[in-house]
């Protein structure tokens, strides 16, 4: 039996004026897509655990297995893990964005999705003036970087942080590190990057070419290493994740999976998607799950871009689900598809939203009840909806098969 998990990242949504009313998922050209949900089951499933926030580190821990509200420990360790980043018993790790702040208004949560190399220059000359003890900063991808405190004497759990992308537009002095002393750390480190990077050349450049200035950090995401069972050890299956966010690689790490090493991966439309089809394909020999993610359409909303939304969600039809689809039924009609977004974000609002999310399932011994084109109108008038998402993985896993098939069921 093969698995195959595909995730649009972020590619739910609520109908779009700028779209006649319709959602993207409705408005998108998507047939084989919609081929899973018809042949398939369509139903939603509860991403995001209640009192916890809607983010792609809970709502994808959930929909591969893993009860948020037991294992999440904060974004930033999960990223730290894909980094390679070690961590000790009493280190605290912070996701560190480079943010574009005009007139005290969140502008840009990515900066313009500055460069890599821009972003690491920055946060070099940065770093060079920090003078809190224990504080490590580690380059990541684009606007994504991480900071390590290693000080262990810092009360960080009385902290409250804000994802930048969850405050598009609004003044950020409502939404500053705040809870405990150790706050004012990050404050102050808030306010020298902004005297830093006021008149760096790299900003100067920036400006010079219409690109918006990196203005500020914005630490948040905060938490420790968690400790998680393997993938393997709970559902006796090997897996594999295709990604190019940090994020998801370092939850595939803590599970056990692989992450697959795909050229051409970037967390925006000018992503390679035919080759990370290509190469799940292919990792189909050595695994038994195999899960790709596209972050496209998530960036796609929070820049209020519907239409390059729409463009993520075809090409994923095309370059993804088609030729995975064929290569399954060609080789072996064992195998299982899950089709669905890690949450809502809302072109409309460019936040997140923990309504509960599309998925179709199809593959051996999954019989369609409604059959209907894939979309979020559809799947909330299905007889399938889960309240707990962690519970999703099993009912892909093993519902409808036989007793024999389940040896590898849930183990915790």
């Amino acid at each position: 039996m093969k698995y195959v998990i595909i995730i649009p990242d972020g590619a739910a949504d609520h109908p779009l004026d700028d779209l006649d009313g319709k959602t993207p998922f409705e408005t998108a050209r998507k047939p084989n897509t919609d081929q899973l949900s018809i042949e398939g089951r369509q139903g939603t499933v509860v991403t995001t655990p209640e009192g916890m926030p809607c983010g792609s580190d809970t709502c994808t821990m959930s929909l591969i297995g893993y009860d948020p509200l037991r294992y999440h420990t904060g974004r930033a360790p999960l990223e730290a893990e894909a980094l390679g980043i070690e961590l000790g018993e009493h280190d605290w790790v912070f996701r560190v964005n480079l943010v574009t702040v005009i007139d005290g208004l969140m502008q840009d949560h990515s900066a313009g999705q500055i460069r890599s190399e821009e972003g690491r220059t920055l946060l070099e000359d940065l770093a060079a003036r920090v003078t809190a003890e224990g504080l490590r900063f580690h380059p990541g991808v684009s606007y994504r970087n991480i900071m390590v405190d290693t000080s262990g004497d810092r009360p960080w759990d009385r902290l409250r942080s804000t994802p930048p992308h969850d405050i598009p537009g609004e003044a950020i002095k409502d939404y500053l590190p705040s809870g405990g002393s150790a706050s004012k750390v990050l404050r102050e480190l808030i306010e020298l990057s902004a005297e830093v990077f006021a008149d760096h050349e790299i900003n100067q450049t920036r400006r010079e070419l219409g690109e918006p200035p990196v203005t500020h950090v914005w630490p948040w995401g905060q938490g420790r290493r968690p400790a998680m069972p393997s993938f393997e050890s709970r559902f006796g299956l090997r897996g594999a994740m295709i990604t190019a966010v940090d994020l998801l690689a370092g939850l595939a790490g803590l599970i056990g999976w692989d992450r697959l090493d795909v050229p051409g991966q970037t967390s925006y439309h000018d992503n390679d998607y035919d080759a990370a089809g290509r190469y799940a394909i292919e990792a189909l020999d050595d695994y038994d799950i195999v899960c790709v993610h596209v972050e496209a359409p998530d960036e796609a909303s929070h820049s209020g871009d519907a239409a390059t939304k729409v463009q993520a969600i075809e090409r994923m039809d095309q370059a993804i689900v088609a030729p995975i689809r064929h290569a399954l039924d060609s080789r072996d009609p064992d195998y299982r598809i899950l089709y669905l977004p890690d949450h809502y974000t809302s072109v409309a609002t460019r936040k997140h939203d923990p309504t509960p999310v599309p998925f179709a399932i199809c593959g051996k011994h999954v019989t369609s009840v409604l059959q209907r084109p894939f979309m979020e109108r559809n799947a909330d008038e299905s007889d399938l909806h889960i309240d707990f998402g962690h519970e999703l993985m099993e009912y892909f896993l093993f519902s409808g098969l036989p007793g024999e098939a389940r040896r590898g069921r849930m183990q915790e």
